[in-house]
Formats: structure tokens, C-alpha cells, sequence
């Protein structure tokens, strides 16, 4: 099973806040999810990133692909520079 690090899109109409999950990479966007590692808030100035870094961590070393956008979010929580200064010796 291949396991991606994505958002998965909530709130109304024009107010989205998303959820950083770690899903089956065949999962639909809303669909089904493995765990929530975190959450986004765009709309808020400046937007609000919430992300459990051990848990991000732990999925990254499991194999997780994270997307363009959530690699961005994992990089201003400072969960990817963690990951990427522990993979290598």
C-alpha cells in the first residue's frame, strides 16, 4: 500500500481549512484516511499551519510521499528538515 501525506479539503463554501492526513494514495481526496497529522488554515492572516511533527516524522520514515503543498507545510512546521538531516548518515 502506498502511503501519501495530502490535504483533505473541510469547511463551507469559499472557506476551506484542510486537514493533513496520511491516506492510501488510492483514497479519493475526501475519502477514506489512514491518520491526521495536522491541520491548515489558509484563510487566516497569516494562515495557520497546526502539524504533530513525531507523527509526521513517522510516517515520512515509514516511506509516506508527501505532496508538493504539504512538503511546503512540513518545511514551515520543521518536520521536513528534521526528517531530511536524519536520512542522511
Amino acid at each position: 500500500m502506498a502511503v501519501k501525506l495530502r490535504l483533505m479539503r473541510m469547511g463551507k463554501k469559499k472557506q476551506p481549512t484542510y486537514r493533513v492526513v496520511a491516506a492510501d494514495s488510492r483514497s479519493p481526496r475526501n475519502g477514506r484516511f489512514i491518520e491526521i497529522v495536522g491541520t491548515y488554515e489558509p484563510r487566516q492572516d497569516p494562515s495557520v499551519v497546526r502539524i504533530d511533527n513525531s507523527r509526521a516524522l513517522e510516517w515520512l520514515r515509514k516511506g509516506a510521499m508527501p505532496t508538493d503543498r504539504v512538503r511546503r507545510l512540513l518545511q514551515e512546521s520543521g518536520a521536513w528538515d528534521e526528517f531530511t538531516s536524519t536520512a542522511r548518515p
